[in-house]
């Protein structure tokens, strides 16, 4: 286990880290998700044998410090990545993100470009106020303290279902209530903009279960590789690993 400091009060970011040669696998989980649980069974396999790999929990989730006067921003979280990378020496790597950790590392390649070889997206968050569901916006609906002291987190993780209820209990609830609104909010330029302004090679991965991908023809346009999954939803490490290493792997 690893750590680098990301507030002024001297709160860490921490990561696991497996030594190896070539880019760096970047691995960041979604809302409520930690790193390992996600991603671990995919580093494991041939296509990243030898290859060093990061599994990062952002602030307030997993084994990362979680304070209660941070904003939980998108872009709070970029740099709080940002200095994981720092202190990991990384330059360059594959950043695999997955559902708000898409959004963070296209938020990231936006602001430390010199950090960023090449990002592969999973059903990352792209637009602002999406379609009212059990997720992000879902937790949003609730004031901050409904959610965190008024019942609203036992509400969401019993609806969320087993596999996310698992990392997400971890999650504290006031860094997942404040990630979630300014994930539903949304950043300055959007995250869509940011993934279509970005000069890095793109990968965009959508799970077939998932529908359409809204917007795929402008991201084709601007070079984003837009991959759909047949088979597949939100989760497409878990429901098709294969295309999901293929991905990461290049």
């Amino acid at each position: 286990m690893r750590e680098a400091r990301f507030d002024e009060r001297g709160s860490v970011i921490r990561w696991t880290e497996a030594a190896g040669e070539g880019p760096a696998v970047v691995f960041v989980h979604g809302l409520g998700s930690a790193s390992t649980v996600y991603h671990a069974h995919i580093a494991a396999r041939t296509e990243l044998a030898g290859r060093q790999v990061l599994f990062v929990d952002l602030p307030g989730h997993g084994i990362s410090d979680r304070p209660d006067d941070f904003a939980y921003r998108i872009e709070d979280h970029a740099d709080a990545l940002a200095a994981a990378l720092d202190a990991a020496g990384v330059r360059g790597g594959v950043i695999a993100g997955h559902s708000m950790g898409g959004a963070v590392a296209i938020v990231l390649a936006h602001r430390r470009p010199d950090l960023v070889g090449r990002l592969v997206v999973t059903e990352g968050n792209l637009d602002p106020l999406p379609a009212p569901t059990a997720s992000s916006s879902g937790i949003a609906s609730y004031t901050e303290e409904e959610f965190v002291r008024g019942g609203g987190f036992a509400r969401v993780l019993e609806r969320v279902g087993p596999t996310w209820a698992a990392t997400m209990r971890l999650a504290d609830p006031l860094a997942l209530h404040r990630s979630a609104v300014h994930l539903v909010q949304g950043t300055d330029p959007v995250m869509r903009e940011m993934l279509i302004r970005s000069s890095v090679p793109r990968v965009y991965l959508q799970g077939g279960l998932s529908g359409k991908l809204p917007g795929a023809e402008g991201l084709r346009e601007a070079g984003v590789d837009v991959v759909n999954v047949p088979g597949a939803g939100h989760n497409v490490m878990f429901d098709d690993p294969d295309a999901f290493a293929a991905a990461v792997a290049g």
